[in-house]
């Protein structure tokens, strides 16, 4: 699985969001208020919807499945002229990105394994402090083998690291 590198540009998002962690993993509770409302959005820039996790500095390098993060369940917009009550903004600023193409149950956790443990060692690139998310288009059906979906992993360039011998 070879990602595309992407720059995304800025995006104006709404939804809702809430901390969890993997244990404790409320992403269907947080769908499930969430798809509801959908039709209350009425400035969408697509009908993508965008499955975002904003994890706090070093959750990466210092992983513990009992971490918590920031999920949300969100939809792209134009503007943040009408926010439905109960529902936030965030701005996703812009960016490189590794842009994985996935084919699967969204439960099941061997792909980002493979991104995390193979792709990002072996590649010119680290994970960046921003967030990540998925794009569920309208290939996306939840708990369905044949579901497709885009994990955008935020990315930056490896620093070179200059070695000095002695002399």
């Amino acid at each position: 699985m070879i990602p595309r590198i992407v720059k995304l540009e800025e995006k104006m998002i709404i939804g809702q969001n809430m901390k969890m962690s993997l244990i404790e993993n409320k992403t269907g509770f947080l769908w499930g208020q969430f798809s509801p409302r959908l039709k209350e959005i009425p400035n969408r820039a697509s009908e993508d919807k965008i499955s975002m996790q904003v994890y706090p500095p070093m959750y990466h390098k210092q992983f513990h499945p009992n971490k918590e993060f920031e999920k949300w369940a969100t939809v792209e917009v134009h503007d943040f002229k009408n926010i439905p009550d109960g529902m936030k903004s965030f701005i996703l600023k812009e960016g490189l990105y590794a842009v994985f193409q996935y084919k699967g149950l969204s439960s099941d956790s061997k792909v980002f394994e493979y991104i995390f443990s193979e792709w990002m060692p072996k590649s010119m690139f680290e994970i960046d402090d921003r967030p990540h998310f998925e794009v569920l288009g309208k290939k996306y059906r939840n708990n369905d083998k044949d579901s497709e979906e885009e994990i955008w992993i935020p990315i930056t360039e490896k620093q070179k690291r200059l070695h000095f011998i002695k002399v």
